[in-house]
Formats: C-alpha cells, structure tokens, sequence
C-alpha cells in the first residue's frame, strides 16, 4: 500500500501568499467602491486631498517641463544650425532681387519724372470726370477694346479722352450705368492727331492692332523723326487736349515711323477719364450742315405766292382780261 500524499511546506506558503494578495485585493477594491460613493455623493470631500497631491506632483511635473522645453531649445538650436547655410543663401538672393527691383523702379522714378517735365503732362490742371480701375482688355483681337469701372452714372460720356499717368490710353466708345467700353489707341480703327514734343512735325497716330502705332506726317518729303521721338497730342479736332503723351518713335518708315505706346494698358491699374477739351467745337463738326438764312430766305420768297394788298385789282394777263373790260362788255 502506498503512503498518503504530503505537501510540503513550501506549498503552504504559496497557498498562504495567493489567498493575502486576494484579499488585498478584495480590501482595495471595498475601498475603492467606497471612496467613488463618498465622491458622488460629496464632491467636495477630497478636493483637499487632491489639491495636496497636486502640489506634491508640482515640482516633478516643472522638472519634466524643463527638461521639455530646453530639449526642444536644442533640437531647434542644431536644425537651424544646418539650415543656416541655406536660409543665408536664400537671404542673399532676396537681397540681390530687390536691389535689382530698387534700381528699376528708380529709374522709372526718372524717367516718368522726365517725361512728364518734357510733355508738361503734369501742369495741365484739367479736373476729371472720374477715376476708374482697368478692368479688362482684348489682347488677343485684332479689335484693341478695354473696360472701365465707369459709366455713365458716374458722368462719362461717349468721346471723353482716357488717359493714365504715363499718357493718353483711348477714348469711350460706349457707356453703360456703371461700366463703359474704351477704344484704345492701338485699335485699326483709332486715329490721333499728334506733334512732336520738341519741333513742328506733325502727323496722324494710327492703331496696328498688334501694340503699336504707325505716324504718318502730313507734310510728306524730308521725313524729320528720328528714333526716340516723343509724339503728343496737338489738339486739332477738339476731343484731345494739346500735350497728352502718346507714343515714342522707336524705327523710321517713309512717310513717318513706328512708334511703341507709352501708356500700355496691360500695365494700367487706374485710368482718368478727362472732359472733352473743346466741346463746342466737336458739336459743330458732329452737328449736320446748315444752310445760311439769307439762302432760306430767298428761296422762301421765290417759291411764295404773290399776295395783293386789300382793295387792289390784281394785273390782267394775256389768258385772262381785267376786271374792268369784261364789265364793260357785259354792259
């Protein structure tokens, strides 16, 4: 027969062992259920306690902050350590492009201040009827048409000169309340009266319709342009006033030159569209012909019938006998 089973001692203790830790955890877990009821059903119990532990954790939690933040302070300080060298290359281009862009617009800076001592663009003294935007064009028709944010409603008429800061863009062609369409001088269908700044040649500026103009002199033989020639309205016709900057004359023909414009619409934000300069004189030659009174006159009194006076025997003619002698012959 065999002898019974023992267990040692060791499995004693584990046996021992296993049943405390269940009933810590069964202690823990009373305690626990314990605290969440005190917690709803009293909030405020434990805020004392935990306002404690807050500041117990404090220190620690500044401590991990620290440590946070000058980590990030060198990661920061070793990332731009090798960005440096590019950001610097990029620094040195943007410097480099604005001092190119510096000199540009001081040169046009001179220039248009040139320009406008030579045309005298800036002693006109001529009020507008109104400022627009430039909000549209035909670059690609062979029609030159642009848009303005004015209509009407703001005083533009059809006729009016548009011009910009750089000279004479167009003029209206048609008006709406609050936009109108302008006839821009590179149109086929444009024609300037224009002078040379400095001289007597005189010409007519006619639109290319692909951005230029051809000036073609009145008076043909010597042509006296030269390359560089700025050209500006002479005023004949009474729709343009004298001195607006047109064009420059940039390559020599026979009967004049080609000129390039000095007022690109592409490069216009806001244009001015000025009053007619001579109003009456345009109404005279839109106006239809008149024929002189003394004409009108006569030609009244010959197709007007003869009227006699009263009381007075009108003459006899050869078909019909006077009064006189057809009553003696009744008698």
């Amino acid at each position: 027969m065999a002898p019974p089973l023992r267990r040692s001692t060791m499995n004693k203790k584990a046996q021992l062992g296993v049943f405390a830790v269940y009933v810590i955890a069964g202690i823990g877990a009373l305690i626990g259920a314990a605290l969440l009821l005190v917690s709803l059903w009293r909030p405020g119990t434990f805020a004392e306690l935990r306002g404690a532990a807050t500041d117990v954790a404090a220190p620690v939690g500044e401590v991990g902050a620290r440590a946070r933040t000058g980590s990030q302070g060198v990661l920061e300080a070793i990332s731009g350590f090798y960005r440096a060298g590019s950001r610097n290359a990029a620094l040195q281009r943007e410097v480099k492009l604005a001092r190119v862009k510096l000199a540009e617009a001081e040169a046009l800076k001179q220039e248009n201040r040139r320009l406008k001592s030579v045309l005298g663009l800036a002693s006109r003294g001529q009020k507008p009827v109104a400022v627009a935007r430039l909000i549209g064009s035909t670059s690609a028709s062979a029609r030159r048409f642009a848009y303005i944010s004015a209509g009407s409603g703001d005083g533009v008429r059809p006729g009016m000169p548009v011009t910009s800061p750089m000279g004479l863009v167009g003029r209206v062609l048609e008006t709406g309340s609050r936009s109108s369409r302008v006839l821009l001088l590179t149109d086929s269908e444009s024609m300037v009266p224009v002078r040379r700044a400095q001289g007597d040649a005189v010409a007519f500026a006619e639109g290319r319709a692909d951005g230029s103009l051809r000036l073609r002199l009145i008076n043909l033989g010597i042509n006296p342009i030269e390359p560089g020639d700025v050209f500006v309205t002479s005023g004949a016709g009474g729709i343009f006033q004298p001195g607006m900057a047109v064009a420059v004359a940039t390559q020599i023909t026979r009967d004049g030159a080609i000129a390039q414009l000095l007022s690109n619409p592409a490069a216009t934000d806001f244009v001015m569209i000025e009053p007619i300069w001579q109003q009456q004189a345009v109404r005279s030659l839109n106006a239809p012909p008149r024929v002189p009174a003394e004409i009108v006159d006569d030609e009244t009194s010959a197709e007007a019938p003869v009227t006699a006076p009263a009381g007075a025997t009108a003459p006899a003619t050869s078909d019909q006998p006077a009064s006189g002698q057809t009553a003696a012959e009744d008698e």
